[in-house]
């Protein structure tokens, strides 16, 4: 009986058979980071923050838009002046300055508490003297003075000192006041937050001096500029 032949074959080995690769399951809580929960609750906090923030600017353009305040407005209603002078040996001037404020608020429903009111005075653009004056509130349609003096000396090196001496001929001298302001308004219960502003007088204020014969010449009454 013949034996039965097997197949020829070509001589190539593959080896053994490869295992199917082994399914790994990932157990929840556990990783590297909180994924899709984590990116989640960010997107929930943003959302939120951004609905309080254009809540908060809706509320106020409202109130805005209701009340629409005006400018308060400031002038300088009283100046006496009874020192002003330059020496000539080392460029120190001497001033005495009284002034009165008035603070006029026009707003039927808005009130202004001044937390700092902060005045200066200047002579050709150098700085003389800064006072606090006291802190107040100012109702609704409403007038308030305020006072302060400005007396003392200070070093005033002037580029042109004829210019000095022309107004002391004449008997007039080219004074600023500038204020710095830090104010809230308030309407009803709600008040705004501290917010900061300025106020600039530029004063012509005549030599008040009973020795000199009489000076003619009177402080008029001046309308400041506000930085609102």
């Amino acid at each position: 009986m013949s034996e039965s032949k097997q197949p020829h074959l070509n001589g190539a080995y593959y080896g053994p058979s490869i295992p199917p690769p082994s399914t790994k399951y990932h157990r929840p809580g556990r990783g590297s980071g909180c994924g899709c929960l984590c990116n989640c609750l960010f997107s929930l906090i943003f959302k939120i923050i951004c609905t309080i923030v254009v809540t908060i600017g809706i509320i106020i353009l409202v109130l805005w838009l209701v009340f629409r305040p005006n400018k308060v407005k400031f002038y300088a209603t009283e100046a006496n002046l009874t020192q002003f002078d330059l020496s000539t040996t080392n460029n120190t001037l001497y001033y005495n300055l009284a002034l009165n404020l008035r603070i006029r608020n026009p707003n039927k429903r808005v009130g202004v508490y001044y937390d700092r009111i902060e005045a200066s005075g200047y002579y050709e653009d150098h700085r003389l003297q800064t006072n606090e004056v006291e802190r107040f509130y100012q109702g609704h349609k409403n007038t308030a003075d305020v006072k302060t003096t400005f007396q003392g000396e200070n070093i005033v090196v002037l580029q042109n000192r004829m210019d000095y001496e022309l107004e002391k001929r004449e008997g007039i001298y080219s004074i600023d006041v500038k204020l710095r302001l830090r104010i809230r308004l308030k309407a009803w219960w709600f008040k705004t937050p501290r917010f900061t502003t300025k106020v600039e007088c530029d004063l012509r204020v005549p030599m008040n001096n009973n020795n000199n014969g009489g000076n003619s010449n009177s402080f008029q009454s001046t309308r400041c500029d506000i930085d609102w």
